[in-house]
């Protein structure tokens, strides 16, 4: 995942095409742990998480993608897993991607 979240070409170049990686675009990663993304919202007024990781299962692989992204690349930011995070961004979008391995 890590090879492949620094590979992936979402940023733009000269003709404005996303055809760029973070390196390419000189950018940094943030890692932000969200286990909201595993969502069922299929049926019912609440969401449900079954589908989720255990915590420590989900934290394992974090703190691995985490190492792997480092070991690749700099800048690359992250705060304690599984807590309450305020972040502040500029989407440049709208474009949101789902990768899966």
């Amino acid at each position: 995942m890590a090879a492949r979240l620094l590979a992936y070409r979402v940023f733009a170049d000269g003709d404005g095409r996303m055809n760029l990686d973070v390196r390419t675009a000189g950018g940094g990663v943030l890692v932000v742990s969200q286990f909201t993304l595993a969502a069922d919202t299929t049926r019912g007024l609440r969401p449900g998480f079954g589908s989720a990781a255990v915590p420590e299962l989900a934290e394992t692989l974090y703190d691995e993608v985490l190492q792997c992204l480092a070991g690749a690349h700099q800048p690359v930011a992250s705060d304690v897993f599984g807590a309450d995070m305020q972040v502040s961004l500029i989407n440049d979008g709208p474009v949101t991607f789902l990768l899966e391995t």
